[in-house]
């Protein structure tokens, strides 16, 4: 939920990011600009599918609490993203001068006044959603602040990151139903995730050993494995229970649920595709490009992961409207980068 998912290592950038956050000139549209890279306005694609498949886990539809679940991830995302940048800028003033904070192009004490209101703003919205919605904001504001200026060094960090994007898909089965506990293994699944892409990053600057690539190789494989696995619907498992010639075979799914399986499958191969060769790649050559090309895969793969939950639990629609958040991040981050 941080910029650290982002760029979790934060030891150093990526050459694309160098060039894609360059000083622009003062005036209205220079410090727009400036904001756009200090919040990295694009990673805010990957956001709403944390509800919306947190949602689909706990197995309704979408309401106007949703809204207020996903309004809430974005404020606390984006106080991720500033807060980030003033903790680290006397870091960024040696290895990367052109971010908008070491360049002067934001004020520091501008960076943590957003980051505080922007925290405020989300735990208000999630109080409008409701009492459960707000227990899982609370932690998952505390769990931001704290990787931020505490934990980000730490062997912790990309547990605390885990912790945060698991924390972000609950928020949104609480604001949604009034309770999560149906939407924890979705949340494990992607923090799971989230864990291996932020124990590569840590490498990102330097370079390292090939093992974090390779294990977030296996990882995905697991992962992929573990998604694909059809959820048994209830009603089916009931029928398959009844005593009698029924419980000597397994039920037919309904249509519905092979048309689920079938969009299930498609978008967790691309989940897969999206970072197999980039952590072989990273694996092979654990240099630093490799490795921060691996760690780009693996925060876009987020967004065919979260549509591959959504699937397995209620179905393509709503998958496929995640899906489509793909695209429009990445388009956008041709203009601004999100590392």
């Amino acid at each position: 939920m941080t910029r650290r998912e982002n760029a979790p290592g934060r030891q150093g950038g990526t050459g694309e990011a160098a060039t894609q956050t360059r000083p622009e000139p003062h005036g209205r549209s220079g410090r727009a600009r400036a904001w756009a890279e200090l919040l990295r306005l694009p990673a805010l694609f990957s956001v709403p599918g944390d509800a919306l498949a947190g949602t689909a886990a706990a197995g309704a539809p979408p309401n106007s609490r949703t809204l207020l679940a996903i309004g809430s991830s974005l404020c606390l995302y984006e106080a991720g993203m500033a807060l980030n940048d003033w903790a680290d800028r006397e870091v960024d003033a040696v290895e990367r001068p052109h971010r908008p904070l070491p360049s002067g192009r934001v004020r520091p004490s501008a960076a943590l006044t957003a980051a505080c209101v922007l925290t405020a703003g989300g735990l208000a919205l999630a109080a409008r959603a409701g009492r459960p919605a707000l227990a899982v904001a609370a932690p998952l504001a505390a769990t931001v602040w704290a990787y931020d200026l505490t934990l980000k060094h730490t062997p912790a960090g990309p547990v605390a990151m885990a912790a945060a994007r698991g924390l972000d898909l609950l928020l949104g089965a609480a604001a949604t139903t009034g309770r999560a506990r149906e939407a924890l293994p979705s949340a494990a699944l992607l923090g799971t995730h989230t864990l291996a892409v932020t124990t590569v990053s840590r490498q990102e600057a330097q370079g390292g050993s090939p093992l974090a690539p390779l294990a977030a190789l296996a990882t995905t494989a697991l992962l992929t494995r573990a998604v694909t696995n059809r959820r048994p619907d209830h009603r089916e498992a009931a029928a398959h229970d009844l005593p009698g010639p029924r419980a000597t075979r397994p039920p037919e799914p309904a249509p519905g649920r092979k048309a689920a399986a079938h969009v299930t499958t498609l978008l967790a191969a691309a989940y897969a595709a999206t970072t197999a060769r980039p952590y072989v790649h990273a694996a092979l050559n654990p240099s630093p490009p490799l490795t921060q090309r691996a760690v780009g895969a693996g925060i876009r793969a987020t967004i065919p992961l979260q549509a591959t939950l959504a699937a397995r639990s209620e179905g393509p629609a709503r998958a496929l409207l995640i899906a489509a958040l793909a695209p429009l991040g990445a388009r956008f981050a041709k203009k601004v980068s999100v590392t």
